[in-house]
């Protein structure tokens, strides 16, 4: 029998949980309009579509570096309490309409202090933000669960303090921390004061590593800064070797799967900034298919063009991936969440594995 690739919709319909998601990187083009204007920013483009359309094709440049430089324009606009409340209201609002049940948004609060908030105001503006969005989901009858990620930029001299500051406001909405920036010449183990700080408080954090850099990258956020996720992560194939009858794994890439540290791959976006070259070849099916603990994400929904079913629809059609597979990714993103264990089993319970039951049972009954 010829394998079906599921649909968009029916990918939309099922449950599933985003654990990298730039805030900074999903605006809706019309909300950036709006408010740039407000505040006579220049934008390349004043139609919605033509906006989306310059924001995909100047984050695909293949670089890292160039990549980042498309946040000017979403971050001058992330300047008051009430432009980020309501951008973060509308990227829950979006991600609950496309069926995800839980998601982790991450923003660097010291790059949104130009127009006189401080670090404060940014983190409880953001969060108010969430709580609207998810009201408003739920009003629509698409439930959601939000935390917010902390970053501090690895270039900066400012990592620690917003470590501090993650710690200060747990469990005020904010679940986690991680370092996010040009991550070529910037290693995570030059800010081990941070990370030694939020061990001592028990904070968790992930960290950016393996996507443009390469393996040491990797190994400082894990075995010396103590990561427990890593974003991207995708350069960790250069540790395995697929040219035999059974794949062999270095002892990074080994001490990754054993110790079930989460991945958070965006493929779309690691074909703008290098880091793989095309989703046929890209490493989510062989880590996948090695036992690593893989989960599917954005990135950054208005640079890669795209949403957490999209880029499921990708997996399927390029890798035969069908409802197990979606739902071990949900699943692994959920018991990787900086989110309580009892919420975690929770949604896993009640909410997602139900749901796939039924998935897998209509799919089973049209066969």
């Amino acid at each position: 029998m010829n394998f079906k690739p599921l649909t968009h919709d029916e990918i939309r319909s099922a449950p599933k949980a985003v654990l990298h998601e730039h805030l900074d990187g999903g605006l809706r083009p019309q909300t950036l309009i709006e408010l740039a204007a407000e505040i006579d920013h220049p934008l390349p483009a004043h139609d919605p579509k033509a906006l989306a359309d310059w924001f995909f094709e100047a984050a695909n440049s293949g670089s890292l570096e160039r990549y980042l430089t498309t946040f000017d324009h979403t971050v001058a606009v992330l300047q008051t309490p009430d432009n980020c409340a309501r951008v973060a209201a509308e990227a829950v609002e979006d991600l609950a309409a496309d069926g995800v049940v839980y998601a982790e948004l991450r923003y660097a609060p010291e790059q949104q202090l130009q127009r006189g908030m401080s670090l404060g105001e940014v983190v409880e503006a953001t969060v108010a933000g969430l709580a609207e969005g998810e009201r408003r989901a739920a009003a629509a009858g698409h439930p959601i669960t939000t935390g917010t990620i902390l970053c501090g930029m690895r270039h900066a001299n400012r990592v620690k303090e917003i470590a501090e500051l993650a710690v200060a406001y747990r469990d005020k909405g904010v679940v986690g921390f991680d370092i996010a920036g040009a991550e070529i010449g910037h290693p995570a183990e030059a800010h081990l004061d941070a990370f030694d700080h939020l061990r001592r408080e028990c904070m968790r954090f992930t960290i950016h590593a393996g996507e443009s850099a390469h393996l040491p990258s990797i190994s400082g956020a894990v075995a010396q800064c103590g990561a427990e996720r890593i974003g991207h992560g995708v350069r960790l194939m250069e540790d395995i070797d697929l040219r035999g009858d059974e794949p062999k794994l270095g002892r990074l890439a080994s001490y990754i799967r054993d110790r079930r540290i989460a991945l958070e791959v965006c493929p779309s976006s690691n074909l703008q900034t290098g880091a793989a070259e095309s989703i046929e070849t890209h490493p989510v099916g062989d880590l996948y298919d090695l036992g690593f603990r893989v989960t599917v994400n954005n990135d950054n929904r208005l640079m890669s063009r795209t949403h957490t079913s999209r880029e499921f629809q990708l997996l399927s059609e390029n890798f035969g991936w069908s409802w197990p597979e979606l739902k071990r990714c949900t699943v692994n993103a959920l018991e990787a969440a900086f989110l309580p264990y009892p919420e975690r089993r929770r949604l896993i319970d009640e909410v997602v594995l139900p749901a796939y039951e039924r998935l897998e049972d209509r799919a089973d009954r049209a066969a």
